[in-house]
């Protein structure tokens, strides 16, 4: 069905990075720009403060932000300021029009598209006081797979790979996963596949990205790479029409075919991993000492 995904073998072990994910985070990426990731994390946000869930999106692409362009935010405090000390963390959080929390970055923060030891830290730092405010906070990082982007998705539990049904957005995304099977010995990763034109071209695009990966990706013995399909989002030129007026979707044209789709990816996270991070929350509350 794509056949163009098919990859050369790597006999190279590529380095590793020891995975330090927090609970209740979802980092969503993609392996290319321009595939609807921030639209993604925005519109998935909406659906699931309406809810009832807390949600903070923290923009994560930290030299070319944008998500303060779709809310259509002008932010007096941001990442940075926090960064350098210039604002206290509670400053920079805002509220977004769909009622969950934001934590914007200013765009072509050029010392910040490197990850340097200061940067690390920093993220960590932030993300450690954000965790237990909130039920899920979305990382909406860069593209591809450049160390602030993988650094960043390190920091999730959960991680949704966005993609188009373009043979570029297909084959940027298999290098994705692959890097994050290998690296970060991720097992379980979520796709959404957006712009689909047909039912079911979604599910069947994942299925044929997992007979790749089945195929080339070499992982440890009994910890196979999985991919499990969130969902698609359908080709609506509803979405373009929000976009060009920085609108949310879910707010603006929330019954059309693109926002019924993000509500039901919400519904699906909210019965599945937000309901399975509040249990071992709870769990671990009961059982302090484990």
């Amino acid at each position: 069905m794509y056949e163009f995904l098919h990859p050369r073998q790597d006999n190279a072990a590529p380095p590793t990075v020891q995975l330090k994910s927090l609970g209740r985070v979802m980092a969503v990426t993609s392996g290319k720009g321009g595939v609807g990731k921030t639209f993604v994390s925005a519109n998935l946000a909406a659906a699931l403060t309406k809810r009832g869930h807390r949600v903070l999106v923290l923009d994560a692409d930290l030299g070319l932000a944008n998500l303060d362009v779709v809310l259509n935010l002008y932010p007096k405090v941001t990442l940075h300021d926090v960064f350098t000390g210039k604002a206290k963390l509670e400053e920079a959080i805002v509220q977004a029009p769909g009622g969950f929390s934001v934590l914007l970055a200013g765009s072509g923060m050029v010392e910040y598209s490197r990850l340097t030891p200061e940067v690390r830290d920093d993220f960590q730092r932030i993300m450690g006081s954000l965790i237990p405010q909130y039920d899920i906070v979305l990382l909406d990082t860069g593209a591809g797979i450049s160390d602030v982007v993988l650094f960043a998705v390190s920091l999730a539990s959960e991680v949704l790979v966005v993609a188009t049904p373009e043979p570029t957005s297909l084959t940027d995304a298999y290098a994705t996963i692959k890097v994050l099977a290998t690296q970060q010995r991720r097992q379980n990763i979520h796709t959404v596949i957006n712009q689909t034109a047909r039912l079911g071209d979604g599910r069947a695009i994942t299925a044929q990205l997992q007979q790749v990966l089945d195929r080339f990706v070499v992982t440890e013995p009994g910890r196979p790479i999985r991919l499990i399909h969130l969902g698609d989002i359908p080709l609506d030129p509803s979405v373009r029409q929000s976009v060009m007026r920085r609108q949310l979707l879910m707010q603006s044209l929330p019954g059309c075919p693109a926002a019924i789709a993000i509500a039901q990816l919400a519904a699906k996270l909210a019965e599945t991993i937000i309901a399975q991070a509040n249990l071992l929350s709870s769990s671990s509350s009961q059982n302090p000492t484990g």
